[in-house]
């Protein structure tokens, strides 16, 4: 998906993907969603998922989806494939066309980074 307008809303957000990319990204937000109450918004142009500040965000691209953590560095012992970059303590996973994600593996992660928001406040504060 080229970068494009921005989408008004999450829904619409998905609604514009096609192919894998929207298949996975239906995936992905359905897991997130049983996992933990959220606020999903339109965030940067794509899907970020707020508790107490930024939890995770969806990115879907050309080639790729980004499934990222603001305290990913803290959930790479439940999953290895979260790669540290950005600010933050931010850890991504790339997922290409046929990569698969346990659904188990996204609850374990979104409620441990929606534990450690609760614990150590807004990842995005500028004290944090």
């Amino acid at each position: 998906m080229a970068m494009g307008p921005a989408a008004t809303s999450p829904d619409a957000y998905v609604e514009a993907l096609t192919g894998w990319q929207r298949k996975l990204v239906e995936q992905l937000r359905r897991a997130v969603q049983a996992a933990a109450p959220l606020d999903e918004r339109i965030k940067w142009t794509h899907l970020v998922y707020f508790s107490n500040g930024p939890v995770l965000l969806i990115r879907a691209e050309e080639k790729r989806v980004l499934f990222g953590f603001w305290r990913g560095k803290r959930l790479r012992e439940i999953a290895p494939r979260l790669k540290p970059g950005g600010k933050y303590e931010l850890a991504t996973c790339e997922l290409r066309e046929g990569d698969v994600i346990d659904p188990q593996i996204v609850t374990a992660l979104v409620q441990q980074a929606v534990r450690l928001n609760a614990e150590l406040g807004n990842p995005a504060a500028p004290s944090a």
